[in-house]
């Protein structure tokens, strides 16, 4: 840790990421004598390649603007690199490390044949007209296409890239390339896109919990469900979750969340959807339909009493404090479906109370899975039906459940998801790793 932290210094969010790994797979190492000397875990913390680059683009206005790029290729043993791609103000190099380390883990967890990578740029798609994002992402795509391949690396969505943003990224790689392939996830259904991917992500997040709940003869039904976000994820673990029986009561954005105590149903929900993807409005505009419910400005939902608390907005959204707010308040499982959404302390308290905690890596893994059976589905020139990309889904997130529990049972019983997720990740590239080399 003090030579990785010497050489990224001014990355927190990398060195947090690298830190939480370091703590449960080191000890695991030390018992390990393949991996004696072979230095397996400082390699894997430095990318295979960091690429940064020019986006000048040219906005309604006529005015050239420019932007930064980024990919991160960190780690390729186990399959060509895959991961989202960001466009958002706060992306950095340090952001896309972080969240590129923690691809690695999370696409070896699916065992998929997927090594980890992420990219995007800090170009803000909001408030932007539908040409000045499609020039933006022609000219993103006119430099990154030399470094991506449907064997080399397949992006994919994240925040600020939706469906929109992939078809123009896709368009240009098409152009430029003069071939159709499985480049890019997250495409349209008539283009080569998968049943369930845009829903993955937040299913996936969904159907985790269900698996911990089982552990202790436990559902989601009737429980009442604390969500952050009200994007892609949010609303898609809300569906699940309604369906499941469970009743929602929160749904955030940056300006603050929402408390629907008599709980956000099927319709509410399609009303948010219709709020959120389409007229692009704040989650407090909800409050003008449904005026029982109440917005809260600038603050995060946790000190809303709960039994299972889902963040799927962004990364250290949930500290310490609103963790122990959690766990006075009756919480029993928390399930995340952003990357690192919850501070170091945050989990140290979670575990402290030994309540069920899923990191990201495991948990939010359903898109990552559901982006790799779309690459088989594009490798085959096939599509499968919605209801058997949904079982291949739930299967996936059964197999992780068990990977953590095969590597993160204490002798006490309770599971620490952190680290049997950690070291299950990391066997399979450890090991695809010793068997190829120093490379």
């Amino acid at each position: 840790m003090d030579e990785v932290r010497e050489r990224n210094s001014h990355e927190p969010e990398f060195l947090q990421a690298v830190q939480e790994v370091a703590e449960t797979v080191i000890p695991y190492i030390a018992t390990q004598k393949i991996y004696d000397g072979k230095n397996i875990l400082l390699r894997m913390v430095e990318p295979e390649r960091a690429i940064t680059f020019r986006v000048p683009w040219v906005d309604d206005q006529g005015e050239i603007r420019v932007n930064r790029g980024y990919r991160i290729q960190m780690n390729s043993a186990i399959g060509p690199y895959k991961g989202g791609l960001r466009f958002h103000p706060t992306v950095t190099m340090s952001v896309l490390k972080f969240l590129a380390f923690e691809q690695v883990f999370k696409n070896s967890l699916t065992t998929l044949p997927m090594g980890g990578g992420k990219g995007g740029a800090d170009f803000d798609p909001k408030g932007k007209s539908d040409s000045e994002i499609m020039r933006f992402c022609h000219s993103f795509m006119a430099e990154l296409f030399r470094y991506i391949g449907p064997n080399t690396d397949v992006p994919a969505g994240d925040i600020g890239v939706g469906s929109k943003e992939i078809g123009y990224l896709y368009g240009m790689y098409r152009k430029i390339r003069n071939e159709f392939t499985g480049v890019l996830t997250g495409k349209g259904l008539s283009w080569g896109g998968s049943l369930i991917r845009p829903e993955a992500t937040g299913y996936g997040t969904v159907y985790f919990a269900e698996n911990m709940l089982k552990t202790q003869k436990k559902s989601f039904e009737n429980k009442i469900v604390s969500i952050s976000g009200s994007g892609n994820v949010a609303q898609y673990a809300a569906e699940k979750a309604i369906q499941l029986g469970a009743k929602v009561v929160t749904l955030s954005d940056s300006s603050g969340y929402i408390y629907d105590e008599e709980g956000i149903t099927e319709e509410k929900l399609a009303h948010v959807m219709q709020l959120k993807n389409v007229e692009k409005s704040r989650i407090s505009a909800y409050i003008a339909k449904y005026s029982s419910a109440k917005f809260v400005a600038g603050k995060t939902p946790w000190k809303v009493a709960c039994d299972i608390a889902m963040p799927c907005a962004t990364q250290n959204e949930l500290n310490g404090d609103d963790a122990k707010e959690l766990i006075k308040n009756g919480c029993i499982c928390v399930s995340e479906g952003a990357n690192m959404p919850s501070t170091p302390e945050a989990i140290l308290a979670f575990h402290k109370a030994k309540i069920l905690f899923a990191p990201g890596k495991a948990s939010n893994a359903g898109g990552v899975a559901t982006s790799g059976l779309e690459m088989t589905q594009n490798s085959l020139r096939f599509n499968w039906p919605r209801e058997e990309v949904n079982e291949k889904l739930k299967q996936i997130m059964s197999d992780i459940h068990s990977s953590c529990l095969a590597y993160g049972t204490e002798e006490d019983g309770y599971v620490n998801y952190v680290k049997g997720a950690n070291i299950a990740g990391f066997v399979k590239v450890a090991d695809a790793m010793l068997a190829q080399g120093v490379i």
